[in-house]
């Protein structure tokens, strides 16, 4: 999907800021579908225009950027939002993962990094500043302690979905697992959206919490069945 293909949505509350993020990407080819201050009016715009990409802020008044975050991929699954944040704190990071964000920026960030951020987000990417994906698939590990027993017949996944999800637990782009298994980027986005659908899953760090629940960030493990 090129720039120019790729809507985006720019939700946060400083004018100046957000008129010049939305002229960033303008000028770096993406379609700027709307901009907006507010977390209402970010749902409810959303709701009209379904934009490929959400670039959120968190604080955005009344309503936070999170809630915002989690109305919008619950009714919205073809809508991808990505943080754009001025706090880097952990707290703030996890607390957007788990309301559904795809995933986290800090403002500091290059303009080059942003347009390389959406671009991923909008082909289903997980995508964090340096550092905090780590954080995330930390906090899943912590979190799979015992696994999840509660659905006693899983989607049975392919040998080759398996190759890719214990992958995706381990944080490799797409790109990276398509030179580590000497598949093509596109053969390894098709597994990727097969296993989500399969599990019933929205992003890959949906999908990476799965794996990681399931033991599957470790080699040599079986695929769940």
């Amino acid at each position: 999907m090129t720039g120019s293909e790729i809507s985006v949505m720019v939700v946060d509350d400083h004018p100046i800021w957000r008129d010049g993020v939305a002229r960033d990407l303008t000028e770096r080819g993406f379609r700027i579908s709307a901009t907006t201050g507010d977390a209402v009016s970010a749902l409810r715009i959303s709701r009209t225009v379904h934009p490929d990409v959400v670039l959120m802020d968190l604080n955005l008044g009344d309503t936070s950027g999170v809630e915002a975050t989690r109305q919008i991929t619950q009714e919205i699954p073809g809508t991808r939002v990505l943080v754009l944040s001025a706090s880097g704190e952990h707290a703030d990071v996890l607390e957007a993962v788990k309301a559904g964000a795809s995933g986290y920026l800090v403002k500091s960030a290059s303009v080059d990094e942003l347009v390389d951020a959406v671009r991923r987000t909008s082909v289903g990417d997980a995508v964090f500043t340096a550092g905090l994906a780590g954080l995330v698939l930390g906090e899943y590990r912590r979190m799979a302690v015992t696994p999840d027993d509660s659905n006693p017949d899983p989607p049975r996944l392919t040998e080759r979905e398996t190759d890719v999800l214990r992958q995706v637990a381990k944080g490799l782009t797409a790109r990276q697992i398509a030179n580590k298994l000497v598949i093509s980027h596109r053969t390894v986005e098709n597994h990727v959206q097969s296993t989500l659908r399969k599990l019933q899953l929205h992003n890959r760090v949906e999908l990476a919490r799965y794996a990681i629940e399931h033991g599957l960030d470790q080699e040599g493990e079986a695929p769940p069945d």
